[in-house]
């Protein structure tokens, strides 16, 4: 079959098995099968991509004890009983317990061909629906935590819900303050390993004489000091994800260390031999070129490219600077909630002010001012000094003109609910000319009301 799924055939009779097998292989259905229910349960797991057919007469658990214990693993995962002659009324009362159906021996080929056809049909629709809830959860995830309409941003979400989905390790690669351990919240939060801890450590925060401890744990008397066995960092997150922060930071024989546990996945407590495996993803995030590092020697390559199966890369703020007015909004109105204070209404000027600034510090920074506008001690502080700021990055008079314009209008759109109508008007330009402009700035969403 191309979409690989498959039927379980559970029956301690290798002739009726046979003849099952090669019904269905001929219709081009795959098949598995087992000869007891004992043999069956390892296959069976809450999204296996088939369904079960299954005898009631079975040694050991019978088929009806099987069919409880697979409902408790996935009540939407179809069993068709096969009954003998006797077994009818029990076969209808298993059907009220949550059996697809049943067919009674003997049965013809088209009869058990017929009813897996119905099952799997049925098995299809339930896991597309539950991939569908899968990625709707996800999406809701990233489009919480990573907030911005620019298009840079949207291309991040996207790539973010991209990986979430795998287990690769991600390289994130931001200035300071573009929200790294936040993107790899996201990766975690979003992705099956959601359940699992997400084990953030502060590479350049870790003292040599601590790395071995913290990383793998140790067992009790392994130092002086060490009376009670400690669990490390890796052991902790598997199941999960370890976050290493400012792995640039890292010094080269912790990186040789780090380097041979994630190759082997397997480590070794301090005070001990014996190997343990984890399994942990791996979200590294740096505000350099670990690249240049590597061919200075800083940084070893291996380790980088064991870190960087895939990358993902953070805009700076001055390169949406569209988002500052929406990110604004919620830190003043999240410091507001906090301080238990009013959320200020920000005058034009300061927000043309805000518009204009080019961020070095990010979104930390951003959301710092904000803070400040609520404490009400915002006053001469950058960006709303009119001296003593740092200088923009250079640009063109052209460049400079286009970015403040496309911010002015996404600002404008997102005001006025997105209308066309009214944005032109808050705007004093022409319907025609915001439209074309919209489209220039690729700010589509934009209504003719």
């Amino acid at each position: 079959m191309t979409d690989n799924f498959k039927v379980l055939i559970v029956e301690d009779d290798p002739d009726i098995v046979l003849g099952c097998e090669q019904a269905l292989q001929l219709e081009g259905l795959a098949t598995l099968s087992a000869s007891s229910a004992e043999k069956a349960w390892p296959l069976v797991e809450r999204d296996f991509r088939g369904v079960i057919v299954s005898d009631i007469r079975l040694p050991k658990m019978d088929g009806l004890s099987f069919l409880q214990e697979v409902m408790r693993v996935d009540p939407e995962l179809p069993v068709v009983l096969i009954t003998g002659h006797g077994d009818v009324s029990m076969a209808v009362q298993a059907m009220k317990d949550g059996a697809h159906d049943f067919i009674q021996k003997p049965f013809a080929p088209e009869q058990l061909v017929g009813a897996v056809r119905r099952a799997l049909d049925k098995r299809r629709l339930v896991l597309e629906v539950r991939q569908l809830r899968s990625r709707l959860e996800q999406r809701d995830v990233i489009e919480r935590l990573v907030m911005g309409r620019a298009p840079n941003m949207q291309r991040l979400r996207e790539r973010l819900a991209g990986l979430a989905a795998s287990t690769v390790d991600v390289l994130i690669h931001g200035e300071t303050g573009t929200g790294k351990e936040l993107a790899a919240r996201c990766l975690h939060e979003a992705s099956p390993r959601s359940k699992g801890h997400f084990v953030a450590i502060n590479c350049g925060g870790l003292p040599d004489t601590l790395f071995d401890s913290e990383m793998f744990g140790n067992e009790a008397g392994a130092f002086t000091g060490a009376g009670k066995r400690r669990i490390g960092k890796l052991e902790y997150a598997s199941g999960g994800t370890l976050f290493l922060d400012e792995v640039e930071s890292m010094p080269l024989p912790m990186q040789i260390k780090l380097l041979r546990v994630l190759q082997e996945r397997v480590l070794e407590r301090l005070g001990s031999n014996t190997l343990i495996p984890f399994d942990c993803r791996v979200v590294a995030a740096t505000k350099v070129d670990l690249l240049e590092l590597c061919r200075q020697g800083k940084f070893r390559e291996d380790l980088y490219y064991r870190l960087s199966v895939a990358t993902v890369e953070l805009p700076p703020l001055r390169e949406r600077r569209e988002d500052v007015p929406l990110l604004f909004e919620h830190f003043t109105m999240a410091a507001a909630a906090r301080h238990q204070r009013n959320a200020p209404e920000l005058p034009a000027s300061e927000l043309h002010k805000l518009l204009a600034y080019h961020w070095p510090g990010n979104v930390r920074e951003l959301r710092n001012v904000a803070e400040r506008v609520v404490l009400g001690v915002a006053a001469g502080a950058a960006p709303f000094a009119d001296a003593g700021a740092a200088p923009a990055p250079a640009l063109t008079l052209a460049a400079s003109v286009e970015a403040f314009e496309r911010t002015l209008i996404a600002e404008a759109l997102r005001q006025q609910g997105g209308s066309l109508a009214r944005t032109a008007e808050a705007l004093a330009v022409p319907k025609t000319t915001l439209h074309d402009k919209i489209r220039k700035y690729g700010l589509g969403g934009a209504g003719n009301s």
